[in-house]
């Protein structure tokens, strides 16, 4: 069982260490860079995704007035004390860095990059495994990302409140003589979700965040993991009335959602009423779980 999370302010810049079951906070390290976003623990690593620095449109208020289509974000790696941080890749080779997984490479949704894309810890071997055309839908934004042995997981959300979100399935591997635009084993496994966010793989089931429009959305969700070639089942809703669910991760028994109103959550997997572990009092996004050694 986690022993303790992970999660990164964004207006902070911080990624915070968060003890259980008591929900002590402390720094970690506090240079993570401009809106961190995506993290994961592995091998005495902290490996995060920043967003990069948006523009302002003064006349749209809140998230919707920033602009992070600048390629400008990054991905960083910190050992677990606090020392030795350093870019995994240059900042700039991607766009806008979202959730972000590990199964001995690390993978990340690009959401204005309109791309998931993967590299090595040492930073060789980079590769994009799904380019998606943009448009001005807003649904071709990639952010969500999680792999097993054989496939790759991913949300494109969609506009805010759109109810258009969907999660897809492909490959590790893009299929010989194919490219990440033109792949042919990708596969819609959910649609018309509010918004999908995270993404977690947990006991055969498919997880995930929700930060749409309730009722069904700002919530924590989970349906089993389909057959091949089988749409997703209905989603069971696990708990819901978030402040803009985002980063999830999930342990044996409890999955701990972080929301932008700084609130991490325990939600018993077997059913029972959720617990806040602690309010942080800032906006929240990924979040990750430490086992003791």
């Amino acid at each position: 069982m986690f022993s303790e999370l992970v999660v990164l302010g964004i207006r902070t810049g911080t990624i915070y260490r968060v003890g259980l079951p008591d929900g002590q906070v402390t720094p970690l390290y506090k240079d993570a860079g401009v809106s961190p976003d995506g993290v994961v623990v592995a091998e005495g690593t902290v490996y995060w995704t920043t967003m990069g620095m948006p523009t302002r449109d003064p006349s749209v208020p809140g998230e919707a007035g920033l602009d992070y289509s600048a390629r400008n974000g990054g991905l960083h790696a910190v050992s677990f004390d606090g020392t030795g941080a350093r870019d995994v890749v240059p900042n700039g080779t991607l766009t806008t860095g979202k959730q972000l997984a590990y199964n001995g490479s690390l993978y990340w949704g690009d959401r204005e990059g309109y791309r998931i894309t993967r590299v090595r810890p040492d930073g060789t071997g980079l590769t994009d495994l799904i380019v998606n055309e943009p448009d001005d839908s807003g649904t071709q934004e990639c952010v969500g990302v999680t792999v097993d042995s054989t496939h790759l997981y991913w949300t494109q959300k969609g506009p805010a409140k759109g109810g258009v979100g969907r999660i897809f399935r492909a490959g590790l591997e893009i299929p010989s003589g194919e490219t990440a635009r033109d792949r042919s084993d990708v596969e819609t496994l959910w649609d018309h979700l509010p918004e999908p966010i995270d993404l977690e793989i947990h006991g055969g089931y498919l997880y995930w965040t929700d930060r749409g429009a309730a009722p069904k959305g700002n919530t924590l969700n989970r349906a089993p993991i389909p057959g091949p070639g089988e749409k997703g089942a209905e989603p069971e809703i696990l708990a819901s009335g978030f402040t803009e669910a985002i980063g999830l991760a999930v342990d044996a028994e409890v999955a701990y959602v972080s929301d932008l109103g700084g609130r991490i959550t325990a939600v018993p997997l077997a059913g029972g009423e959720p617990r806040v572990v602690v309010d942080m009092g800032e906006l929240l996004s990924g979040i990750a779980g430490v086992r003791a050694s």
